[in-house]
C-alpha cells in the first residue's frame, strides 16, 4: 500500500520531465513620452536631406551656366 503513493509520484514526475519548456511572452514594448520626440526629430532630420539636397542641385544648376 506505501508504493502505490510513491509509484504513483514517480510517474508524474516521469510523464512531466519529457515536455519542452513552455515559450515565455516577450514583454510589450512600453511607449515612453521620449517617443514622440524621437520621432519629431528623425522627421526633422529627413527634411533637412531633402532640403541639402535640392540646395545642392541648385547649386550644380547654377555653376553650370
Amino acid at each position: 500500500m506505501k508504493t502505490l503513493p510513491l509509484l504513483l509520484c514517480v510517474l508524474a514526475l516521469g510523464a512531466c520531465s519529457g515536455k519542452p519548456p513552455e515559450p515565455q511572452a516577450k514583454p510589450a514594448d512600453v511607449a515612453t513620452p521620449f517617443d514622440a520626440l524621437k520621432a519629431d526629430e528623425q522627421r526633422a532630420r529627413d527634411v533637412q536631406k531633402v532640403v541639402d539636397k535640392q540646395a545642392e542641385e541648385q547649386r550644380k544648376q547654377i555653376e553650370a551656366q
